[in-house]
C-alpha cells in the first residue's frame, strides 16, 4: 500500500476563502481553485478537483477513476466549533471532580484570546463551556496514580446518572475518570453499561468517547477537554466527510479518503479523530516547506502563508522536534494532542482596515475579515469595508482585469470609495496615501510576527529563508520580509495552493504518547536511568499499538518506520523540550547517555548555553512514538532553461506605488506562465500568475530555477 499504482494523487485543502487542489499526474502537476462553499464544503471540493483535471485536459470522473490517493485537509471542525454547532453531550467524571473543566487552569480566561483581548482584562472571560454544568455528573469509583483500584465502580448509581443525562437530552457521552490512562478498566465498564442501557438496536443509542482512548497523558483538564472536543464535533465531521467520500465514489474513486493530521502525517478517514484535523492546512504547508527546504539545502525556513482570511506562520528548523506545540490551545481550550506548532494572525487579503478612535485615530488592519462573501469592496459583491486587497488594487499591485486568472473582475472604483470613506476622509489624506498606510501596516504586522516568533524559537531570521505562499504571500513578501530582517524569499508556481502541495508529500503517520515520569539522569548522583525495563515496556506497548493500527490500513511491520521522541526537562524546571531519541529502546547506560547528550544539544540550541542546568539531572515526562508508513510521492516537473532574458514573458508596464520610495513608478509586468528557468528579472517588476501576483521591489532581483521556483533577493 505504500507505493503509488497510477502515479496520480489529488490533494485538497479547504480554507476560509478558497478551496485548493493540487494534482500529481504522471510527471505533470496541475492546480485548481474554487470559492469555499461554507453551506456544503463538498461542492467547493469537487469544483476545485474538476478545474485541476481540466487543466490536464481530463474530466473529473476520468481522473478520479484513475487516481491512487486523495488527501484532504478541512476546516469543518474549526468552523463548527466557532459556530458552536456540536452535539449535546453528557459528561461523566469521578465524583467530586465535576467542576474540573469549568475551573480549568489558572490561565483559562486568557487561553485562545488575542493579545489585545488579554490586555482588556475587564472584558476577558472564560469561554462558554461546551458541556453545560447540568450535563456533567459524578461517578462513584477511584483508581490511583499507579493504576490500582481504590474504590470499585458503583454500577447502580452509574445507571441512574446515565438515565438522568439521557432525560436531559444527551446525544453522546464523554467518560473521563482520574488516572484512567493508567488503568482504563472503569471507563470501559462505563461504556459497557451505557451500551447495555441504550444498545445500537434502540433509536436512542449514542456514541461513547473514553478519555483513556483519546489521550494517555496526565492532566485531567486537558485530557477531558480533548475528549469533549472530539465528541462535540464527531457528528458534523462524519456528515461532512461522508458527503465528500460519497461524491468521490460516485465519480469512480475506489481507495480510502486520507485525512491530513496536525501531527504532520495522514491517515484514513475512519482512523481520524476530529481534533486531528485542527490546523491541518497550515501544518501541511509546514511539511511541504520542510520537504522542499531539505531538497534545496535550507536549514532554517520560515513558511509565510498569506491567504484571504489569515496569515499563517510556521518555522522549519531542519529535523528538529522543536516544531511541536507541547501545550496547544484549540479555540479557547487547552488539549492533549501532538500538534505541530503554527502561528496565525488576522492579516489576509480580506483583512479589514479601520480607524481606532480611542487610540488617536490609529489605523488597524484585521483581525476581522471580509471573507469570500461579500469579500473586499473591489469584489463588487456588496462589501463596503476597505481591505488589504483593496489597497493592493489602488496601489497597482493587482490588475483588476486579471485577478484570479480573469475569472473575477475587480472594481478599482469600489476599492477607492471604501478606502476614501472609511480611512482617507477620517485621516484627512488622499486615497493613495491611505492605501499605502494599510499595506504598510499589514506588512509590518506580519513581519514583526515573523521576527518575534523566530526569536522565541531560537531561530535567527537573518539566516533564514522565507517561503512566500498563499494567494497574497508573494504579493506582500517584499514588505513583510524587510520588517522581519530577511533578505531571501522563495516563491512557487503553485504558491496559492501550497498547503495542498504540502499534503502531497506527506506519509501515512500516527503518533502515540504516554505520560511516564522517569529520571533519565539522576539529580543527585547523575547516574543514568535505572528503570530501563519500565521505559522499554512503555515503548513496546506503543509499538504494538502502532503495528495494530497501521495493519488495519494495509501496512505490514516491515513497511513501518518508528521514531521515538521524549518530552524532557532539567530537574526543577517547568519548560519541557521534545527531543528525538537516538535509540528506540534503552538497553545500556551508554544508550541513556546518548539520549542525554541529544537533549543537552537541542536545549543549548533552543535556549542558549547559559540556561543549561546539568547538575539538576534530566527528567522524562512523556514518551512519544511516531509510526510512519512512507507513501510514494510525485516529483516536481523540470523545464528546459531559456537564458536570463525574460522578455518573452513581458506584457507591458503599469504604475505601481512602492513604499520604499513612496511614489508611483513605471513597473514592468510579466506573465508567470511564460517565464522560463534561468530568467532573471530586475526590480521593480510585477509577475502575474493565475492565482497570485509576485511583487519585486526596486533593487530586488528575481531568478527562476529548473522547477520554475523563483528566488527573490532583497538589498
Amino acid at each position: 500500500m505504500g507505493s503509488s499504482d497510477s502515479g496520480i494523487t489529488i490533494d485538497v485543502d479547504i480554507g476560509g476563502t478558497f478551496t485548493d487542489c493540487f494534482v500529481h499526474h504522471e510527471g505533470e502537476v496541475a492546480i485548481g481553485k474554487a470559492e469555499t462553499t461554507e453551506h456544503e464544503l463538498s461542492q467547493g471540493f469537487m469544483t476545485a478537483v474538476e478545474r485541476a483535471a481540466a487543466d490536464l485536459g481530463l474530466g473529473r470522473s476520468e481522473i478520479l477513476g484513475a487516481v491512487d490517493t486523495v488527501r484532504y485537509s478541512t476546516t469543518v471542525a474549526l468552523n463548527n466549533l466557532i459556530e458552536r454547532e456540536g452535539t449535546t453531550l453528557g459528561l461523566l467524571v469521578r465524583e467530586g471532580f465535576e467542576d474540573t473543566i469549568y475551573i480549568g487552569r489558572g490561565s483559562q480566561w486568557a487561553d485562545g484570546l488575542r493579545l489585545d483581548e488579554q490586555r482588556n482584562v475587564a472584558r476577558a472571560a472564560k469561554p462558554e463551556p461546551l458541556v453545560p454544568e447540568e450535563m456533567t455528573v459524578g461517578v462513584r469509583e477511584r483508581i490511583d496514580a499507579d493504576g490500582e483500584i481504590v474504590q470499585p465502580l458503583d454500577e447502580e448509581h452509574l445507571r441512574q446518572q446515565i438515565r438522568y443525562l439521557v432525560d436531559e437530552g444527551a446525544r453522546a457521552f464523554v467518560v473521563s475518570l482520574l488516572w484512567s490512562f493508567r488503568n482504563p478498566v472503569h471507563e470501559r465498564r462505563v461504556r459497557e453499561i451505557i451500551e447495555e442501557e441504550y444498545p445500537d438496536s434502540y433509536l436512542g443509542s449514542a456514541p461513547v468517547f473514553l478519555s483513556s482512548e483519546v489521550s494517555k497523558k496526565r492532566g485531567e483538564y486537558e485530557r477531558t477537554m480533548t475528549t469533549v472536543l472530539n465528541a462535540y464535533l464527531h457528528r458534523s465531521m462524519i456528515d461532512e466527510l461522508y458527503g465528500v467520500s460519497d461524491e468521490l465514489r460516485e465519480d469512480g474513486y475506489r481507495n480510502p479518503l486520507l485525512m491530513i493530521h496536525n501531527t504532520g502525517g495522514s491517515a484514513e478517514m475512519f482512523r481520524t479523530a476530529a481534533i486531528d484535523t485542527f490546523n491541518s492546512g497550515p501544518v501541511a504547508a509546514m511539511i511541504g516547506s520542510r520537504h522542499l527546504g531539505s531538497e534545496y539545502g535550507f536549514d532554517d525556513v520560515i513558511t509565510a502563508d498569506m491567504g484571504g482570511t489569515s496569515f499563517d506562520l510556521s518555522l522549519v528548523q531542519g529535523e528538529s522536534s522543536r516544531s511541536y506545540d507541547l501545550d496547544p490551545v484549540v479555540d479557547r481550550w487547552r488539549v492533549h494532542t501532538p500538534m505541530l506548532e503554527t502561528k496565525s494572525i488576522g492579516a489576509g487579503g480580506g483583512s479589514i482596515a479601520s480607524i481606532n478612535e480611542e487610540l488617536d485615530d490609529r489605523i488597524e488592519v484585521g483581525p476581522e475579515s471580509a471573507g469570500a462573501n461579500p469579500g473586499p469592496a473591489c469584489y463588487n459583491q456588496g462589501g463596503r469595508e476597505p481591505t488589504v486587497t483593496d489597497a493592493d488594487v489602488v496601489l497597482g499591485y493587482i490588475d483588476p482585469d486579471s485577478f484570479h486568472d480573469g475569472e473575477k473582475r475587480l472594481s478599482e472604483r469600489q476599492a477607492e470609495r471604501a478606502i476614501e470613506r472609511k480611512i482617507a476622509r477620517q485621516l484627512d489624506v488622499d486615497v493613495v496615501e491611505a492605501a499605502s498606510l494599510i499595506r504598510r501596516i499589514a506588512d509590518a504586522n506580519m513581519g514583526n510576527t515573523i521576527y518575534k516568533e523566530a526569536a522565541l524559537r531560537g531561530q535567527d531570521p537573518r539566516e533564514s529563508v522565507v517561503f512566500a505562499i498563499g494567494g497574497a504571500g508573494p504579493t506582500h513578501a517584499e514588505g513583510f520580509a524587510r520588517h522581519a530582517d530577511v533578505d531571501t524569499v522563495v516563491t512557487f508556481p503553485y504558491a496559492s495552493v501550497f498547503s495542498a502541495y504540502g499534503s502531497s508529500v506527506m506519509d501515512t503517520m500516527h503518533v502515540y504518547e504516554y505520560s511516564e515520569n522517569l529520571a533519565l539522569i539522576h539529580p543527585e548522583t547523575l547516574d543514568p536511568l535505572a528503570e530501563r525495563d519500565r521505559f522499554n515496556d512503555v515503548v513496546t506497548d506503543l509499538r504494538e499499538e502502532a503495528f495494530r493500527d497501521l495493519k488495519g490500513e494495509g501496512y505490514e511491520p516491515g513497511e513501518i518506520s518508528l521514531e521515538l521522541e521524549l518530552d524532557a526537562k532539567y530537574g526543577g524546571q517547568l519548560d519541557v523540550l521534545r527531543v528525538p531519541s537516538p535509540h528506540l529502546f534503552l538497553d545500556t547506560d551508554d544508550d541513556v547517555r546518548d539520549v542525554a547528550e541529544t537533549f543537552e544539544g537541542q536545549y543549548r540550541d533552543a535556549y542558549g548555553p547559559i540556561s543549561m542546568m546539568p547538575e539538576t539531572g534530566i527528567e522524562i515526562e512523556n514518551i512519544v512514538l511516531k509510526a510512519t508508513a512512507p507513501r510514494e510521492t510525485g516529483t516536481l516537473p523540470t523545464y528546459p532553461g531559456a537564458g536570463q532574458d525574460p522578455s518573452a514573458a513581458h506584457r507591458g508596464e503599469r504604475e505601481v506605488y512602492w513604499n520604499g520610495i513612496e511614489a508611483f513608478q513605471a513597473t514592468d509586468v510579466y506573465e508567470q506562465a511564460s517565464l522560463a528557468p534561468e530568467n532573471v528579472i530586475e526590480g521593480p517588476a510585477i509577475i502575474e500568475g493565475a492565482n497570485t501576483t509576485i511583487a519585486i521591489p526596486p533593487a530586488g532581483t528575481y531568478r527562476l530555477d529548473e522547477h520554475r521556483i523563483g528566488t527573490l533577493r532583497l538589498e
